[in-house]
């Protein structure tokens, strides 16, 4: 999240369905919530909406609720949320946050204006667990969790594109879900004319250069992160994609001619234009002093491990760098590899025409309705704690 809330609040009861809703203010977000949902206190608040610590006396455990930033603004948030609330609904994965509720105060389409998910509470992102000293045994257990997330993702067929450690979080006991769903297919990159709106830090280069993608375009993000793990800092802190590029070739070295030809004309005659470089090693781009300690545990966890499988994760051009079975089998990660985990049941298909279809945001907005209403009735409402106690909790 990137601004925080203050933490003041109001309760009004609100009648739905005589179902008293409880009104709570956090600077300017109104959460209307209903009365299952107790001592909520503010989290914080982001491009896609702001989020509330709760206590849910239905299921007697913390929760999370997310109210979906102005969902219905225009076409872009309202495929969005629809995306997000469909993908929810389907995944179901240790490693992937999973959702709890969903509601809506507004009882008509006419009144519609607000998405509420209730989802697992965790204690931080993975923005503060970097900035924490990490042994082996923890930076695998993390890794390892990230790919297994990774692969439940596709095979649905959701290839994410836009991992990062603010969309990633943690318990303190070292367990990890992917918070999001990344960028919708239709998502494009124009690599010359794209302004910097959100982080693109850890976006691999075939999508910085608008090139096709194939599921290892989310090991690129998994390397970067295990890089900011090691480094302390942001491997390739570009201010917008041209930087971004630069920052990549500087390091890891010009990529070949076959490489470059798979480039969009426009976009290959700039990149064969900028200046060559020839990158560095990887034992001198991660010496051994930024590693832990070898591991003294029976996993004999080493910095020659952990950057042998940095170096097959950070490498340009994706039919070279090591894929998501591959990294899971790495002597770095395979440690903890469990079956259940790695080989979990596929979710459902997602269908991918939704990423793809084009709606006014009237027509948006009716789906999720639809979607919500259907929610609603199928684990017994927001309001109803009795029927909804192990819907879709999990």
């Amino acid at each position: 999240m990137t601004q925080t809330m203050t933490e003041t609040s109001q309760q009004l009861p609100v009648e739905k369905n005589e179902v008293a809703y409880q009104s709570y203010h956090f600077g300017d977000t109104d959460f209307l919530v209903p009365p299952r949902y107790i001592s909520l206190s503010a989290r914080g608040i982001g491009a896609q909406g702001a989020v509330c610590a709760a206590y849910d006396t239905g299921t007697q455990q913390n929760v999370a609720i997310k109210k979906l930033s102005r969902p219905f603004q225009n076409v872009t948030h309202a495929k969005r949320a629809y995306r997000e609330f469909k993908l929810m609904k389907l995944v179901n994965h240790k490693n992937i946050i999973g959702l709890l509720n969903a509601f809506t105060p507004q009882r008509t389409l006419e009144e519609f204006q607000d998405v509420y998910l209730v989802m697992e509470l965790m204690d931080a992102n993975l923005c503060q667990v970097i900035q924490m000293d990490l042994d082996h045994e923890r930076m695998s257990y993390l890794l390892y969790q990230m790919l297994c997330g990774i692969k439940h993702l596709h095979s649905a067929g959701i290839i994410h594109r836009d991992l990062k450690p603010s969309n990633i979080v943690v318990k303190s006991d070292c367990t990890l879900k992917i918070l999001d769903f990344g960028l919708a297919r239709t998502a494009g990159t124009t690599f010359m004319m794209t302004p910097y709106v959100v982080t693109r830090y850890y976006r691999a280069p075939e999508v910085i250069l608008g090139m096709g993608y194939t599921e290892n375009v989310d090991i690129w993000s998994v390397g970067c992160i295990m890089g900011e793990m090691i480094r302390g800092g942001v491997l390739f802190p570009g201010t917008d994609h041209i930087d971004q590029w630069n920052k990549i070739i500087e390091q890891l070295g010009t990529p070949s001619a076959a490489f470059m030809q798979r480039l969009q004309p426009t976009v290959r005659n700039y990149v064969e234009n900028r200046p060559r470089y020839t990158g560095y090693s990887f034992d001198r781009l991660f010496p051994d002093v930024l590693f832990p300690s070898d591991s003294n545990e029976h996993n004999r966890l080493r910095a020659s491990q952990a950057r042998d499988l940095l170096s097959r994760m950070l490498v340009i051009d994706p039919e070279d760098r090591i894929s998501v079975d591959q990294a899971l089998v790495h002597s770095y990660i395979n440690v903890w590899f469990e079956e259940s985990e790695v080989n979990a049941p596929a979710p459902g298909p997602y269908d991918h025409s939704v990423d793809e279809r084009e709606h006014t945001v009237e027509q948006w907005k009716e789906l999720i309705y639809q979607e919500v209403m259907e929610y609603e009735a199928r684990i017994g409402g927001g309001g109803n704690a009795a029927e909804a106690v192990g819907g879709n909790a999990r």
